[in-house]
């Protein structure tokens, strides 16, 4: 096995694992936690959902408060909690704000020095994370969908619009949908990949969706009171135009939840509808 279990945790009728993996494409050693959920034996592998979290965050933090578990183990799919950076690279300024660096990987492949020796969550999560886990525990590699929480709703539709057949589905909550265009896409996007804002659309779901052929159903929760929504950091509507624009709103549901925040209070009140979404699509 690729990993070492550093705690087995009953729930819900399954097993969270907290794990810890040395990477390649991170340079460091990477934590992360995986909910199986009843289901999963050695003669029955089962459809695997991805949750990237957001700022400043772990894979603790969700797997913790977010309240996936209950729902995943009623439909018999296993959870991903990555964590949402490299650790402990020594970079210099990596430490210095909450919203860049340790922490903030926005799931891009850093270009620019220092970061590119190491900020390379793309790779991380969509090719070197997945066969490990694949070849380790008994998930379904046919059967796998996406979802995340601010910079991580950020990062599911993102990985979900650059690699066409690698997710079932894909759903969001409170995503940064237009980086290009907000505080802290602008600060991430110019440290990580330079000044060419051409290079920042291949990051950008608002950019992305324009581009997109083929069927896009899509589940994206907002809460009208989240203080970065108010604060144009979110930026849904700016996804919502584009889609339009491009024919690809048919199957996208944005649902503008009246006076819930940013906060996991917010992820787990809705969580039962997002893991019905992956179902839906994963377990047709």
């Amino acid at each position: 096995m690729s990993f070492t279990i550093t705690a087995t945790i009953s729930s819900f009728g399954g097993k969270l694992l907290k794990l810890t993996h040395p990477s390649k494409s991170t340079k460091c050693d990477m934590a992360l936690n995986l909910f199986l959920p009843p289901q999963a034996t050695s003669s029955n592998k089962v459809p695997v959902l991805y949750y990237l979290s957001g700022l400043t965050c772990t894979g603790d933090n969700c797997a913790e408060k977010g309240f996936f578990q209950p729902w995943a183990a009623q439909h018999g799919i296993a959870v991903v909690y990555p964590d949402t950076s490299p650790r402990g690279l020594k970079i210099a300024g990596e430490d210095d704000s909450w919203d860049f660096g340790t922490g903030a990987g926005f799931y891009v492949n850093a270009t620019q020095a220092p970061y590119k020796d190491g900020y390379n969550m793309e790779t991380y999560i969509t090719s070197e994370l997945p066969p490990l886990l694949y070849s380790s525990f008994p998930l379904d590699s046919s059967r796998v969908s996406i979802t995340g929480h601010s910079m991580g709703g950020h990062g599911a539709l993102t990985l979900y619009l650059k690699n066409p057949g690698m997710f079932k589905s894909v759903s969001a909550f409170a995503p940064i949908s237009n980086p290009g265009k907000c505080p802290w896409g602008e600060k991430a996007f110019g440290g990580y990949l330079g000044d060419d804002k051409e290079e920042w659309k291949k990051h950008d779901a608002t950019e992305l969706i324009k581009g997109w052929k083929g069927p896009f159903e899509a589940l994206i929760d907002v809460g009208t009171g989240d203080n970065f929504y108010k604060q144009k950091q979110l930026l849904p509507e700016n996804f919502e135009a584009a889609a339009k624009e491009s024919g690809n709103d048919k199957g996208l549901t944005v649902r503008y939840q009246e006076g819930y925040d940013h906060s996991y209070f917010f992820i787990s009140s809705f969580a039962k509808d997002h893991v019905a979404h992956a179902a839906k699509f994963s377990l047709a």
